[in-house]
């Protein structure tokens, strides 16, 4: 696990960006994992910014919220159009159907495509709690792509997105634990005070399933990209 901590996000992005741009530039990434949420908008706007080409490559989303049509503007579907899929093109990109009527086949049915198109370089956040993707602690590192009840913090956090605090959903679809350490590389980002004790707990505690991105200190391949807030309490 490779630590690097900057000063801000525009500099996190620039560094997630180099990464990037030197797997494409190489060949080694046909299958590009994509997150949401505020933690990647700065990598995704340098990607416009440097007019990214990547036609060849296909794009899988880590998670979709259950419940919110692809064109509510809270959902990733929506998210993804707007902060890259307008305007970088890509070979063909893939999110779970939060809307499906049969979940548990929808699920099925993202894992075949997870397995059809191997992962090679996946873009994480982390939660407050140290979830990665929306496995909340508690989660079996054996899982794969289910559907998850949202932790009440994860709730708390997803409040600011949303008019009326009844409209956050309380569940999604999401990549599993095991799905996402199948990718050949991983870049995990993080900012801010409020993630310092989860980056601690990530890198320097046990690997526990009480803190699923502690999950990592197992994978061979993962750049962790901090700002100095998020970094304040490694030692």
């Amino acid at each position: 696990m490779k630590v690097i901590v900057v000063k801000n996000k525009e500099e996190a992005a620039e560094k997630a960006f180099e990464i990037i741009q030197v797997g494409l530039e190489n060949g080694n990434i046909k299958t590009l994992g994509l997150a949401t949420g505020s933690t990647p908008e700065k990598l995704y706007e340098k990607m416009r910014e440097e007019r990214l080409s990547a036609p060849e490559v296909t794009t899988v989303n880590l998670d979709e919220y259950v419940g919110l049509e692809a064109s509510d503007p809270q959902s990733y579907d929506y998210f993804m159009k707007k902060h890259l899929f307008n305007e970088v093109k890509f070979k063909q990109s893939y999110l779970p159907n939060g809307m499906a009527e049969d979940l548990d086949a929808e699920c099925e049915r993202y894992e075949a495509i997870l397995t059809k198109h191997p992962v090679d370089l996946q873009v994480l956040g982390i939660g407050v709690n140290g979830h990665i993707g929306f496995n909340e602690p508690g989660t079996s590192f054996d899982s794969t792509t289910s559907i998850v009840k949202l932790a009440e913090s994860t709730i708390e956090s997803n409040k600011r997105f949303f008019e009326k605090a009844e409209d956050v959903p309380t569940h999604a679809v999401s990549m599993g634990i095991a799905t996402i350490m199948k990718a050949k590389e991983i870049i995990l980002m993080a900012f801010g005070e409020e993630k310092a004790d989860a980056m601690k707990q990530m890198i320097e505690g046990p690997i526990t399933e009480d803190c699923p991105a502690s999950v990592l200190q197992n994978h061979a391949n993962t750049t962790i990209i901090i700002d100095e807030a998020a970094a304040s309490k490694l030692a």
